[in-house]
């Protein structure tokens, strides 16, 4: 997949399901989290804190966000659980500079070991996708251990380098809002906090939500204008729903990316792009958008021609 070929990260941890991960589950506190592959990493017992992992990190676009922090004397504290799935888990964890008021809340994506199952249908998402070696490109094409954990690592690095492209194509223009990706390491991303920042509840997904008429229009309008923007940079989302999509303080943001999908390279690319306007779209007249505003054939032929194709 175009610009996917990051390097080789040290291994962590966890990985999706049929609506992005299943078990909506919002900051269950006290819930013990797993350990993280790296021992050294571990948080404290006494505190749940260990030392930040910016340094040895693959990190997101510049200029970094002015929220975060960055600082090598920073530490992450563990605060709870935010979503679990079959695949993956999103654990919420502060990041904050001891004794000091600089501090950031990060949504921390940890993909499951090659233990656990790994996304259904995947051999369709990951066409048009390539690594550079071939006993890589072999291993993930036996579903052996060790191409397992290569296609979760995949898994992880297409997600980090879509948000990447998705933020810097959408900085300062207001047309798809994405989650900033933070950084990557190995199979563990991390991700802006999309939610209250005090209370630590993370934004409604669109399927919790029941928008009045006028946010209805003005939700679909938001979204239309993201898949544009996804289409023009190659992109489809590849397992688009209401499930997938937050709302915060009025603005649709984009997440769940790891299936994205080159419209381009995977020959399954344009089926996976319709599949999400019918997905979406069906969602929006199910709530009372009028059906000549929600045509999924006459967007999907648009956004193909965004992409390039028709």
């Amino acid at each position: 997949m175009r610009d996917h070929d990051l390097p080789a990260l040290e291994r962590r941890s966890r990985g999706k399901s049929r609506f992005d991960d299943d078990e909506p589950q919002f900051l269950k506190r006290g819930r013990p989290t797993e350990p993280l592959a790296d021992p050294d990493s571990e948080p404290d017992p006494d505190t749940g804190e260990r030392w930040s992992s910016w340094d040895d990190a693959v990190h997101g676009p510049q200029p970094y966000p002015t929220w975060l922090v960055t600082e090598l004397a920073a530490k992450d504290t563990e605060l709870g659980v935010l979503k679990t799935g079959k695949e993956a888990d999103v654990h919420l964890v502060r990041r904050a500079v001891p004794d000091t008021d600089r501090s950031c809340l990060l949504a921390v994506k940890r993909y499951r070991d090659p233990e656990h199952r790994l996304f259904h249908r995947d051999a369709g998402y990951l066409e048009g996708r390539r690594v550079r070696r071939s006993r890589e490109n072999r291993a993930m094409a036996g579903r052996t251990a060790f191409g397992r954990q290569m296609i979760a690592g995949q898994w992880a690095a297409a997600e980090f380098a879509a948000l990447s492209r998705l933020w810097e194509i959408g900085a300062g223009h207001d047309r798809i809002a994405v989650p900033y990706p933070v950084q990557v390491r190995g199979t563990e991303l991390m991700l802006e906090f999309v939610g209250d920042a005090e209370s630590g509840e993370a934004a409604p997904r669109l399927a919790q939500l029941r928008p009045d008429p006028t946010e209805l229009r003005d939700l679909w309008a938001q979204l239309v204008e993201a898949l544009r923007v996804l289409a023009r940079a190659g992109y489809a989302h590849g397992d688009l729903s209401p499930y997938n999509l937050l709302v915060h303080q009025g603005r649709l943001v984009v997440i769940d990316l790891p299936q994205v999908v080159d419209v381009v390279a995977n020959p399954q690319g344009p089926e996976f792009l319709a599949r999400d306007v019918r997905v979406v779209g069906a969602w929006f007249a199910a709530r009372g958008l009028p059906a000549e505003q929600v045509d999924p054939g006459l967007l999907t032929r648009e956004l193909l021609h965004e992409a390039g194709l028709r």
